[in-house]
């Protein structure tokens, strides 16, 4: 017997706020101004993981920025 495993295509905002270690306010605002890319399904907003990547990967450009500055 094989088993399959499924990965998650996008996650809920409370998911992200926990895998970026934020609470669910500040992830909520994020997603609102744009910093987080989003899409609306139905009711609710879904992330696409690349979409967290390229967050953090944005925060860390700023921040390498910072410190060369």
């Amino acid at each position: 017997m094989t088993t399959a495993v499924i990965t998650r295509k996008w996650h809920t905002t409370a998911e992200v706020a926990e895998m970026l270690g934020y609470g669910l306010s500040k992830t909520k605002m994020l997603v609102l101004t744009g910093e987080i890319r989003s899409i609306k399904d139905g009711r609710n907003r879904r992330i696409l993981p690349r979409w967290v990547d390229e967050y953090v990967e944005r925060r860390a450009q700023e921040a390498e920025t910072g410190w060369s500055a």
